[in-house]
């Protein structure tokens, strides 16, 4: 088979928080479509059609990453894989500036001080963060960790190193409602991801993952307006999908449980939350995902 590899390196800050990317990407320990080690992590992912190994190695100060693609490409684009990896590492968010803004806080000072240099994990890709997130709808994350796991082997595709490829809005769409209630989906949710593949497929559904700013509440809006699809859904999705850090995640019960301990009370609401949440606009997002990790 012949294959090809392309490399990069970034740069990380003092402060770059390792532990929080590796723990995003070994969920599942299971390994079958992602495998964790002490200082790396390795990801099957379809590059353009064709099965691909993305794997990056951390040392003190930077990151390699390497692609190995499961063909020989006549052309690349250096700048799409440059961003997929500034983007999955956390690297353009505005956490220096988040953290200059609130380190004084009364309540989230604290937090800040302890977890500084949090940034977000995010996916490959936007599709697949909108596919965790429809799977993760009021379930456990183990329960949504399984039900995805038996999704990637039930398309099978697999890298030549071995890992299996999570799959894009093609593969999805050529499924059934029967096959995604086979690997554990409510009848809801295999129409629910049915509906957004044959979207994304048919350009009604711009997921696209290269934009430099991507049209948040374009997206926002398109996404909103498919059943089975909500508020938490969406927020979770361009969190996830892109890094964006002003989602108001006040639906999610961990977030509500995270404030709960913050401020010693245990009576917070969704609306309560809701609103505490909106005091730190434009890192409503980012202060929930510090809420997330207290846990």
């Amino acid at each position: 088979m012949s294959t090809s590899a392309y490399q990069c390196r970034l740069p990380l800050p003092e402060n770059y928080r390792l532990s929080d990317i590796l723990s995003f990407h070994g969920r599942d320990k299971w390994d079958v479509a992602e495998t964790v080690h002490d200082n790396y992590f390795s990801k099957g992912i379809i590059w353009y059609d064709t099965p691909a190994c993305l794997s990056i190695r951390f040392q003190p100060l930077y990151a390699e990453i390497e692609l190995c693609i499961d063909k020989q490409l006549k052309t690349f684009c250096p700048d799409t894989f440059h961003s997929m990896a500034i983007r999955m590492l956390g690297l353009n968010q505005s956490v220096n500036i988040f953290e200059d803004e609130f380190r004084e806080h009364a309540q989230l000072g604290s937090l800040i001080a302890k977890q500084s240099g949090l940034r977000v994990p995010v996916s490959a890709t936007a599709f697949e963060a909108l596919i965790w997130a429809i799977t993760g709808q009021k379930i456990s994350v183990s329960a949504a960790l399984a039900i995805r796991r038996k999704l990637i082997q039930l398309i099978g595709l697999r890298h030549s190193g071995g890992l299996y490829c999570h799959p894009n809005a093609q593969h999805l769409s050529d499924l059934s409602i029967s096959d995604l209630r086979q690997v554990g989906f409510s009848q809801s949710k295999a129409q629910t991801i049915l509906t957004v593949s044959q979207q994304v497929i048919c350009n009604e559904l711009e997921l696209s993952s290269t934009y430099a700013e991507p049209p948040i509440e374009h997206i926002r809006q398109q996404l909103l307006q498919i059943r089975g699809i909500g508020p938490w859904t969406v927020d979770y999705t361009l969190l996830r999908g892109y890094g964006w850090l002003d989602g108001s995640l006040h639906g999610d019960v961990a977030v509500r449980r995270g404030l709960q301990i913050l401020l010693n009370n245990e009576s917070i609401n969704e609306n309560q939350t809701r609103q505490w949440l909106e005091n730190f606009s434009p890192w409503r997002a980012l202060v929930a995902a510090h809420l997330w990790n207290m846990e």
